[in-house]
């Protein structure tokens, strides 16, 4: 009885004798010693299981790599085989190996084919999107007929989370954004002696423009990208389907009053930023152009005229609308993976902040061409 294979060349002839187990625990150490014998030129190879006890389908495999092997090299293989047994494992092997076909050549994307999918998978999107606001608008008419369905509660909480938690960084980043505008200006205007038309300057491209817009980009940010994430990770976690189940409708208990929340207190935070983003400015006029508060503040009133205020707030319930939608929406777009998560995550972001611009511009050309 052997417990090591034997290998035996003698001129062009291997006889290579197995041991007692030729199981898928003992072929490994023997494919070792084999693979050594396969540098000697040899025409007969004999292939001896007569000491072999246990032959399992691992073992038939590879006695069926080794034959096919050494045949490649025009190398008589014969196999020597204890009893039946031993022939009808292999035989069944051989009968149930299949080579696997070559992989297909991926076909080769031209122009037209990128171009119909990438405008089809739009058009799929663009539906999808127009759905959900179906469902929206309906949720809503819903939602108004019947006060007793307006969930106060979950306002007041979305309010808290979106805006109250906000103001820290919407006040600090306006406060900057008045300072770097107001600095990187009085340059300029000490140049041609026209340092108090930095008030001017700042109160209307601060009322009209930038605090609106710094506004709704940390908003899309900060608030929008919650959005996604949340309700994506209760898609996948199934409970969006648990409250469909339990006949809670989604859209009543977490869609709307984010989107009512955010309606509410965007132009707040908008009016706050107006307030952090002029007194930035005042301070730079300050030190650097040597305008006194009280100077700045008189001229401020005679120049800044307060349609300029209401223009920058109208805009705030817009951008919130759409930065809340974008980003339930993307959060209801959700796979049921998390690697899903980042990309709606990250595309509700980036759609958001890139709609609010959009919107923006609508609403300055609207504006000019209405002379206000």
């Amino acid at each position: 009885m052997y417990k090591e294979v034997d290998i035996n060349l003698q001129n062009d002839t291997l006889r290579i004798k197995f041991p007692t187990e030729l199981t898928l625990y003992t072929i490994s150490s023997l494919e070792k010693k084999i693979a050594e014998t396969q540098k000697n030129i040899i025409t007969k190879l004999f292939l001896d299981l007569d000491s072999v006890d246990f032959l399992d389908t691992a073992g038939a495999i590879f006695l069926h790599n080794l034959k096919e092997d050494f045949s490649k090299k025009d190398v008589d293989v014969t196999i020597l085989f204890r009893d039946d047994s031993q022939q009808a494992t292999l035989d069944l092997v051989e009968k149930n190996m299949h080579k696997s076909a070559a992989l297909p050549k991926s076909p080769e994307h031209n122009i037209l084919r990128v171009i119909g999918e990438s405008t089809y998978k739009s058009y799929q999107g663009f539906i999808s999107f127009l759905s959900f606001f179906g469902e929206l608008f309906s949720s809503k008419l819903r939602y108004i007929i019947s006060l007793k369905n307006i969930r106060f509660k979950e306002i007041a909480f979305e309010i808290n989370e979106s805006a109250i938690k906000a103001i820290g960084i919407i006040a600090l980043t306006s406060f900057l954004i008045g300072v770097v505008v107001a600095y990187q200006s009085a340059y300029q205007l000490k140049l041609y002696g026209a340092n108090i038309f930095i008030v001017d300057m700042l109160g209307i491209s601060i009322f009209r423009e930038l605090a609106p817009l710094i506004t709704a980009i940390v908003i899309a940010g900060r608030s929008g990208s919650a959005y996604a994430a949340q309700i994506g990770a209760m898609k996948i976690t199934q409970e969006l389907d648990a409250m469909k189940t339990m006949g809670f409708e989604p859209f009543a208990f977490l869609v709307l009053p984010r989107i009512i929340a955010l309606i509410i207190t965007m132009p707040l935070l908008i009016f706050l930023a107006d307030i952090m983003g002029i007194f930035g400015g005042m301070i730079v006029s300050h030190i650097d152009l040597h305008i006194t508060p009280s100077l700045f503040m008189e001229r401020f009133r005679e120049v800044v005229a307060v349609k300029h205020l209401y223009v920058g707030l109208v805009k705030g319930p817009f951008f919130a609308f759409l930065i809340a939608t974008i980003g339930i929406y993307r959060g209801l777009m959700v796979k049921d993976d998390t690697q899903s998560i980042g990309f709606n995550t990250t595309k509700s972001v980036v759609e958001s902040i890139f709609a609010v611009i959009v919107c923006d511009a609508l609403f300055s050309i609207a504006f000019t061409n209405l002379g206000i």
